[in-house]
């Protein structure tokens, strides 16, 4: 039997699914929301329902995009919009959150396209669930000349980098496939890089 009152027990298992966040922390970010006033708490909810309706994936690179709330059918993200970006290079990342890193630098002027994660066989995600396929499709529909393999310096993200590199030459032997250079530690994770480090590695990247 649960020590809290039900609804707070809810609360809190649901918290404790969130990443990173274990079963103290979902205790204490609880309590915090039992003393927050209600208005506050009550734009907390709405801004999460809100972000739920409006936020979906952009249908060119599948980063982050916005909508009008009411439909989300051919969306592009404001960066796939913006037509400043150099046309031509392609800067392949796991997740939207690498996005934010790598314009974090400032030297990337490029398009990005995401993955939407990495080859894990243990959970049973293979190539086939990443966005490898729209991948290739952009290589001749956008006339990409080169593409930078920006995942993880981890072994998950190596592994995809390699995966990513030789698809690529299969179907499209004539783009350039380069992965960011060393500078980034092994094992972690792009959106903890600094700006400078994940900025020279961008500008040291290596043929795969």
């Amino acid at each position: 039997m649960s020590v809290y009152a039900q609804s707070v027990q809810t609360l809190i298992d649901e918290l404790g699914r969130l990443p990173g966040v274990g079963p103290k922390s979902a205790q204490r970010i609880a309590y915090h929301l039992l003393r927050l006033p209600a208005e506050d708490a009550r734009r907390l909810s709405e801004s999460i329902d809100e972000v739920k309706r409006r936020i979906t994936f952009c249908r060119r690179c599948f980063d982050i995009a916005e909508t009008d709330g009411t439909h989300d059918a051919g969306v592009e993200c404001g960066l796939c919009q913006d037509a400043r970006r150099e046309d031509g290079v392609l800067c392949v990342v796991e997740e939207p959150k690498d996005v934010i890193a790598v314009e974090k630098t400032g030297r990337f002027k490029g398009r990005y396209h995401v993955l939407q994660g990495h080859l894990d066989p243990i959970r049973g995600v293979g190539g086939e669930q990443l966005r490898v396929g729209e991948l290739i499709k952009r290589i001749g529909a956008e006339s990409i000349t080169e593409v930078i393999v920006c995942t993880n310096p981890n072994i998950e993200g190596e592994a995809t980098a390699l995966y990513v590199a030789k698809e690529l030459r299969e179907r499209n032997a004539d783009v350039k496939v380069t992965r960011i250079a060393s500078g980034l530690p092994v094992g972690g994770d792009l959106e903890y890089a600094d700006e400078l480090t994940l900025g020279r590695a961008l500008e040291g990247r290596v043929n795969l």
